[in-house]
Parts: C-alpha cells; sequence; structure tokens
C-alpha cells in the first residue's frame, strides 16, 4: 500500500523560487507543515549554476519606472504591464532581504552593493556577487530554510502527478528515486517551481534535469502552457558544449569580434544603436546567426562561431569580477580569456513560456501555483531581460507562497482514500515500465529526434514550413514514445525509468513549443519568423495557450495586460 504523508503546502522543486516559496509560506503561517518536494537535493538545483546577477533598482540615478519600462520593452510588448510593475516594486525588497539572510553581494568602495550592466537596461541594475550569483543565492535560501522546522524535504523524490479530487489539487504522488516506491505527499494546495525544458533542445546551458517537468504535469492537469512559442537562445554559449559564458561579460565591458576581428554590433546595423554588447539576448543571437551565414564566422570542430574578447579588460578585473569565466575558458574551451578570446556561438538558455498563472501565481486548477521559469505570470513575454529571472524567482516564489498557505487554510484536504487509490494507479504505471521488454522504441533514438526536429523547427529563425514539419515529427514521437523498451528492472535508483518519464515530459512541452510557434505569423521578440519578419499588433498583441486535449493540444489566446507603455518599435 501506498504511504501518504500530510502537509498543508507541497512544493515541488528545490531551487529558488521552491525555497523562497517555502520560506514565504512558513512565516505566514508559522503552524503549517510546507512539503518541500525535489528531483534532486536542493543545492543541486539549477540555479546553482546561474553567473551573472539579479535585476533590482540600488542606484540613485535608476527608478522603478525605468526597470518597468526596460522589462516592458524587452517583452517586446508582451509582458502583462501590471506584473511588471509589482515585480520592479518588489525586486529591491527581496534582494535587501536576501543580503539580510547572508548572500554575499559585491561591494563598491564606499559599501554600497555594487551593480553591473545587463543587455537591455538602461543602466547598471544588476546586482552580482562576482560570477557565482546563483550558487550564493541558492545557499543562503537553503541555510535559511533549514532554520524552520515546518519545512519537510523529500530530497530526491520525482513527482509523476499531480492528484486531483472534486475539480481541485489535493497534492502529489512522488517516486522516491531510492527505494522506487510511490508515496502520496498531500497537500491543500500545491506549488510547482520546476525551472524549464531546456533539454527538448540539443544544444542547451541547462542541466539535465532540466526537462519540463512542472509543465507538463500542470498540462496534463488541465491547465494551459501560456507563450511556449518564446524561447530564448543565449548569445553566449560555448561551442560543443553548451555551457554559459555569462552575460556579466558583456556588462564589464567585453566585446564581440567576427572572424576579420571587427566588433560586427557596432559596424553594422543590427537594430541596436549604441547599446552594442548591451544589447538584448534575441538581438545579439540574431545578429550572430547573420554573421555566421554572411561567411564571417570562424569555423571549428562543431559548426560556426564568434570571438567573446575579454583580453582588453586586463587580469586584474577578470579575477576580481569575472573569475568563474576565467575558469570556464581554461577547462571548456581551452582558452585563457586574459590572452586570448573565448569562442561562443548562440545556445538555448530559457523558456519565457510555462504554466499560465495570475499576478498571485495561481492557475486555473483551484489550489494549484507556480512560480519561477515553469511558470508565465507573464512578466518575460517574448524576451525575457537577462538578470530579471533570479529577482523573478524571488518575487513570484515568495507571493505564490503567501497565497498557497492562505488558500490552504480554507481549503478541504480531501478523501485519503481516494487519493491513495490514485497514488497507487500511479504506482501500478510506473512499475509497468521497468523492464519493459515488449516495445520497440529505445529513449536515446525518440529524444534525439526530438531535440533535432526541435533545433530545425524552432531554432534562432524559423519559417512555416519547418515549424509545421516539427509539430507534425513531434506528433508521431509522442506516439513511438507509448512504445518505449526499457532493460533495467530494478526498483533502487532506477534511472532509466526517469529518463523515460521525464522524455514524455519533454514530448509534452516541445509539442506546445513548436504547435504555439507555428500559430504565431509574426516575429517578436525569441520567435523570429522568416516568413512573416515584422511584428503585427494588430493580430498578435496576446499571449498563446495551450490545452492538453485526447484528441490532441489545442491552441487559443488570452488578452495581454497593457498599462502605462504603448507597444512602439522595439529599437535601442
Amino acid at each position: 500500500m501506498v504511504e501518504v504523508h500530510q502537509h498543508d503546502v507541497v512544493i515541488v522543486g528545490g531551487g529558488a523560487a521552491g525555497l523562497r516559496a517555502a520560506i514565504a509560506a512558513v512565516e505566514a503561517d508559522p503552524n503549517a507543515s510546507i512539503a518541500l518536494v525535489s528531483k534532486v537535493y536542493p543545492m543541486r538545483s539549477h540555479t546553482v549554476s546561474a553567473e551573472g546577477g539579479a535585476a533590482a533598482v540600488a542606484r540613485p540615478d535608476d527608478t522603478l519606472e525605468m526597470h518597468g519600462y526596460d522589462t516592458v520593452k524587452g517583452s517586446d510588448f508582451l509582458g502583462d504591464q501590471d506584473v511588471i510593475q509589482y515585480f520592479v516594486e518588489q525586486a529591491p525588497k527581496e534582494l535587501t532581504l536576501l543580503e539580510h539572510w547572508g548572500c554575499p553581494w559585491s561591494r563598491n568602495d564606499d559599501g554600497s552593493v555594487a551593480t553591473r550592466a545587463f543587455g537591455g537596461m538602461t543602466t547598471k541594475r544588476t546586482w552580482f556577487a562576482a560570477d557565482k550569483v546563483g550558487f550564493h543565492m541558492l545557499h543562503t535560501l537553503f541555510q535559511h530554510s533549514m532554520r524552520f522546522d515546518g519545512i519537510v524535504r523529500f530530497d530526491e523524490f520525482f513527482v509523476t502527478k499531480l492528484l486531483v479530487e472534486d475539480g481541485a489539487v489535493r497534492g502529489v504522488a512522488a517516486l522516491e528515486i531510492r527505494t522506487g516506491e510511490m508515496k502520496a505527499i498531500l497537500g491543500r494546495a500545491v506549488i510547482l517551481a520546476t525551472g524549464g525544458a531546456g533539454k527538448c533542445f540539443p544544444f542547451t546551458t541547462n542541466g539535465n534535469i532540466k526537462t519540463g517537468d512542472g509543465m507538463s504535469l500542470a498540462y496534463r492537469a488541465g491547465v494551459p502552457l501560456k507563450d511556449m512559442e518564446f524561447v530564448q537562445y543565449h548569445p553566449t554559449g560555448l561551442p560543443g558544449t553548451g555551457i554559459l559564458i555569462t552575460e556579466a561579460t558583456r556588462g564589464e565591458g567585453g566585446y564581440l569580434r567576427n572572424a576579420d576581428g571587427e566588433r560586427f554590433l557596432v559596424e553594422r546595423d543590427y537594430g541596436l544603436g549604441t547599446k552594442a554588447e548591451l544589447g538584448p539576448r534575441d538581438m545579439i543571437s540574431r545578429a550572430i546567426y547573420q554573421e555566421v551565414q554572411a561567411g564571417r564566422g570562424i569555423k571549428g570542430p562543431y559548426g560556426d562561431f564568434v570571438h567573446l574578447d575579454l583580453t582588453h579588460l586586463g587580469e586584474e578585473k577578470i579575477n576580481s569580477r569575472l573569475p568563474f569565466v576565467r575558469e570556464l575558458g581554461k577547462t571548456y574551451a581551452g582558452v585563457d580569456p586574459v590572452h586570448e578570446p573565448i569562442p561562443i556561438r548562440p545556445v538555448v538558455h530559457y523558456m519565457m513560456g510555462g504554466v499560465d498563472t495570475d499576478i498571485e501565481g495561481a492557475t486555473l486548477l483551484p489550489g494549484l501555483y507556480a512560480a519561477g521559469e515553469v511558470a508565465a505570470v507573464s512578466m518575460n513575454g517574448a524576451n525575457r531581460l537577462g538578470s530579471n529571472s533570479l529577482t523573478e524567482c524571488l518575487v513570484f516564489g515568495a507571493k505564490a507562497g503567501e497565497k498557497a498557505v492562505e488558500f490552504a487554510r480554507h481549503a478541504s484536504a480531501g478523501s485519503e482514500g481516494r487519493l491513495r487509490a490514485q497514488a497507487e494507479e500511479e504506482a501500478g504505471r510506473i512499475d509497468g515500465l521497468r523492464g519493459k521488454k515488449k516495445g520497440g522504441e529505445r529513449i536515446a533514438q525518440v529524444r534525439r529526434e526530438m531535440t533535432e526536429a526541435m533545433e530545425e523547427g524552432c531554432g534562432v529563425y524559423r519559417e512555416q514550413s519547418s515549424m509545421h514539419q516539427a509539430c507534425r515529427d513531434l506528433a508521431q514521437l509522442k506516439g513511438r514514445a507509448a512504445d518505449l523498451v526499457l532493460s533495467d528492472e530494478s526498483k533502487v535508483f532506477n534511472t532509466e525509468v526517469l529518463t523515460a518519464l521525464e522524455l514524455h515530459n519533454m514530448l509534452d512541452v516541445a509539442e506546445s513549443v513548436a504547435l504555439a510557434a507555428a500559430a504565431r505569423k509574426e516575429s517578436r521578440g525569441a520567435h523570429a519568423c522568416s516568413d512573416f519578419p515584422t511584428r503585427n499588433d494588430q493580430e498578435y498583441l496576446h499571449h498563446s495557450l495551450v490545452w492538453f486535449e485526447p484528441g490532441g493540444p489545442r491552441v487559443d489566446r488570452k488578452d495581454v495586460t497593457l498599462g502605462t507603455w504603448e507597444p512602439e518599435e522595439r529599437k535601442y
């Protein structure tokens, strides 16, 4: 019989958004029991890999209005302005709170918090801790969370299903990876904080855990995914590995150069004006792509690339501000950025889309909330500005935690017997996968074809024919994935079963990306469609929604919340 654990709120995901939600929930109600369920040990969450910084107004020459306008413009006017206004107001409070909890922000000589320039920002607004910001933020949040007895951790538990009864979420079915046993972790509210899904693509900065689990959980439970067509390519990934070279390199004054040694963002008109290397990520990624297409790329074993030149910054500045970048350059590219440029090319980095939520993190399914990259609140619209995402995890993680525990106070716990029965049915499904000999498909082959379809159909530049082909390919792959063959029959640490479950999640997400992209016949933010090269506010100033339906996904639309800033041409 499946073991049942009773809590008030269940949080799925142990990164920045999940930990912040847990702290906010237990502070809002010190008597509440908060289950923190994570696929990995929380300090292995992907937040730890963030390098550049977190955005919030801190300088006297900056204002909330400036941060709001930069974010709206960066979103190509698809960000909801009420959400953005709330975000910029809360951002300084959250980063200051993190400081009080022990986050070692870098300092200016006068003792004030140091800030650096980031793409698309009108002033230096990005707080940093050298170039290991995610590492320090995650440590701070995790250590602070350990002060609260009300936060109960379930480390290395993989959530496979939301438990829903009478139209409301009542908890989760979670596979304990160590034993292979299914648990029913019940709560009157659930928060998804599972991050993005970069592993749907073949070349990404994302680690192997970023497989769209939370998005698929919500999607299968009847909650739409919003703005999934907007996938951010980061301009500076290492060829071959996809390892991120942080935007802080450009914030500190790095240059991009082509095969001729030109600073092509200055020499040619890519719509960036005086911003040059400090332009938004989507525009710089497209500029690099165009340089390569024009024959000005540098040949390499993993395709053409351009150079990120830091040599003029000097060894002292690189060692003090970008020590991790120097380490990465030496270890993974065989270059010392003090003396030679770093090879870079655009790489999938972040998903602007996600689970559709309102400003409080609530979804259409009563009791279900989401925060961080898994959610589309929608602050980022068609393109996220660098360094907004870490702060977003804090701001909306806190809000989701507060609202979830408030919801839980007045919600029914549901029937333990019926919820256990759902979890037992799920356990039977997972047991059926172990050592499944009758299938004809291999996980690796289906996954490879999925990533190839995404690269071909939903890359830096897209066109209608390739997007529609990706839709057809992914629909076929979803059918084939139902016929997987698995050889490992064990229960203990059966990573083959986990990989199969993750593949199903990624296919849900990948199909929603391709369908939403094919339906948007314009170019906006990260969605650059060659057939429709201009933005079309008359027909497409709306959010996209993709709904799961038994007969196949359905694409719908939702209004954008406008406000102070009217849509205008996006140029810098």
